[in-house]
């Protein structure tokens, strides 16, 4: 275990971001197939990113309707035969309380548009994992990135409240609330502009049992979790957050990494290091929708 990763779980209880610690257990899945924030006021031009499919891939539904969860490509199939396929997809959480307004307006930044200008800069596809909160925040941001086709945009609840407990002290949204927190953030992103939304929900910190998978029925989001923890949530030292990032990928893998400045000061640095060094391996970055779509509809 890696320094960075029993530092992660010293500060876990306090952690009030989301990826600080390795996902809840999932009840069993579904066998069925898997069906400018740099400059707001306009996105820059990116290079032409892998293009969407037209309509986002989803999991077919769990036993009793619970919301299916994916957690990386899967090692042994794929009709497609790409399951040994050299990829790895960068998700990036844009977290942010619907409690923390005054800190915002105190001068405390959530966002990271230096991040988001380097994603752009060296052309890596990725996919922004977005409260409703934040959206609101920040709406020429969430737009501009919305806009880019580099970048699709999931929802991350719009009150980054926990679905389960306990879960790193975060308050708990109540079992008849959670569908209407995910929707009120599709919301969110709807009256801020944004585009390239795709139906996939991540957990606040992680965090879910099975009342929440069968609460989200009808919300029909695919939940996304991740197979490699970055533990870049409150870390200072860059280096130790790339280290664990190219330690733990693999080929169809999925990081958590975060967008948000005052939780996560250093993930923009490791991100320098970490997308030139898994290219020289011949890693490919993709967006969660690529990665989920193995060729099965």
């Amino acid at each position: 275990m890696t320094t960075l990763t029993v530092l992660g779980a010293l500060t876990g209880a306090a952690l009030t971001g989301c990826g600080g610690a390795s996902p809840a257990p999932a009840p069993p899945a579904a066998t069925a197939p898997l069906s400018q924030a740099s400059s707001p006021a306009s996105a820059p031009a990116s290079a032409p990113a892998s293009a969407a499919p037209e309509k986002p891939p989803t999991m077919a539904p769990g036993p009793a309707g619970r919301i299916p969860v994916f957690e990386r490509r899967p090692a042994g199939g794929g009709t497609a035969g790409r399951s040994a396929e050299k990829v790895v997809a960068l998700t990036f959480d844009a977290d942010m309380t619907a409690d923390q307004g005054p800190r915002a307006a105190s001068g405390e930044r959530f966002d990271n548009p230096e991040l988001i200008a380097l994603l752009r800069r060296l052309k890596v596809p990725s996919t922004v994992f977005m409260t409703g909160r934040w959206a609101e925040e920040y709406p020429a941001q969430a737009k501009a990135i919305g806009a880019d086709p580099l970048f699709e945009v999931a929802n991350h609840s719009y009150s980054h409240h926990a679905f389960s407990a306990p879960c790193y002290g975060l308050p708990v949204v109540g079992k008849a609330a959670m569908t209407r927190d995910v929707e009120r953030a599709f919301t969110a992103f709807r009256k801020a502009g944004v585009r390239n939304v795709v139906p996939y929900f991540r957990f606040p910190g992680g965090c879910y049992d099975d009342t929440a998978l069968r609460a989200l029925a009808p919300a029909d989001v695919t939940a996304v979790q991740w197979d490699v923890v970055s533990g870049d949530a409150f870390a200072t030292d860059a280096g130790a957050v790339a280290e664990q990032v190219l330690d733990g990928v693999r080929p169809g893998s999925l990081v958590v990494m975060h967008c948000t400045r005052s939780a996560a000061p250093a993930t923009e640095a490791a991100v320098r290091r970490i997308v030139p060094e898994l290219r020289e391996r011949g890693y490919r970055f993709v967006k969660v929708s690529e990665l989920m779509d193995d060729g099965v509809r």
